[in-house]
């Protein structure tokens, strides 16, 4: 049985007035702020010998100590699902995820989840990183496609982790977007939060905005009517890349939640047509890069388009008069 990992963290001048859930959520690998809370809670941290609630908010010098528990072995069924494997070796794997696919499982998602398929693969990730996220990372939405790197073993996992919170990772995406953004490169630094009126949904309004970056250059266009674009990610909000684009006019073709926005030109004629019938956000994780766990080599893979993807490339390229490639 695997021990409870202790933690002690002294606070630097930097992090002073910080929540107390929010500190250990950047410190801790694999530790999300609500998670934070949740060992806060349950008295399993002290700020200098004494319990805090997880809103505390820190002063210089105080010590933060703790535990995390014992992973539990996953609770899910493996099952069989095929995977497609870019490289794999002793510490860790990179697959292309399909569109369609979700990643952990969630309510509404006890099967037929990447996680499900990884426990099948490789059985020793049951007792890894808890029940729900065992050799998980990082995610892609369920919509998303493209590559993602799963661990196989607790000290991979950590190392990956602190890689992807340091944002020491290479994310680019391929991303088709309604119109041609002016110029053909820039970055978006617009902070993001929940919004103030749908808490499913993420905004460049919210109360609560955190800072987001998101890089881009233009691919392709075609007949100013879509682009499209090479994305890279500085930070890693939920959805960031969906609500950048659609906040400066130029949503993810297919998108249906952040795709309309006002003042954004819809495409008409055979382009309108061909724009309305993608099944789904197209947009793909097509290159990942990070430092192996163990050797420290730096790697980099690249993920092909889906099929969906780009077939309906291809009947851009056939409507068009002409497109125009920029890179």
């Amino acid at each position: 049985m695997e021990a409870e990992a202790a933690f002690r963290f002294t606070v630097e001048p930097e992090a002073a007035g910080r929540r107390l859930d929010s500190f250990l959520g950047d410190r801790l690998p694999e530790c999300s702020r609500s998670y934070a809370a949740e060992l806060i809670a349950a008295g399993r941290v002290e700020v200098d010998g004494r319990p805090r609630k997880p809103s505390y908010r820190l002063k210089v010098g105080e010590c933060v100590v703790g535990s995390l528990p014992a992973p539990r072995p996953s609770a899910f069924r493996p099952e069989p699902i095929a995977l497609d494997i870019l490289y794999e070796d002793e510490s860790l794997l990179v697959l292309c995820k399909p569109p369609g696919m979700v990643v952990h499982p969630a309510p509404g998602h006890d099967s037929g989840t990447l996680v499900h398929g990884l426990l099948h693969h490789c059985p020793a990730l049951g007792a890894l990183a808890g029940e729900r996220r065992p050799g998980i990372v990082h995610r892609l939405d369920k919509e998303t496609s493209g590559a993602l790197v799963a661990a196989k073993d607790a000290r991979s996992l950590e190392r990956l982790a602190a890689q992807f919170k340091r944002r020491s990772v290479e994310k680019r995406y391929l991303v088709l977007v309604h119109g041609v953004p002016p110029g053909t490169q820039g970055v978006i630094r617009l902070p993001i939060g929940r919004d103030p009126l749908d808490r499913k949904k993420m905004s460049v309004r919210s109360r609560k905005p955190r800072p987001a970056e998101t890089a881009w250059s233009i691919r392709r266009c075609w007949d100013g009517e879509t682009s499209l674009l090479e994305v890279r990610l500085v930070t890693g909000r939920t959805h960031q890349i969906r609500v950048h684009l659609s906040a400066v006019g130029h949503p993810v073709v297919g998108d249906p939640v952040y795709g309309r926005r006002r003042g954004s030109k819809a495409a008409s004629g055979p382009f309108g047509a061909i724009l309305s019938s993608a099944p789904r956000q197209m947009l793909h994780a097509f290159r990942i890069g990070f430092d192996h766990p163990e050797t420290g080599e730096r790697l980099a893979f690249e993920c092909p388009l889906p099929a969906d993807m780009s077939g309906l490339i291809a009947r851009l390229e056939a409507a068009a008069s002409a497109a125009v490639p920029i890179l």
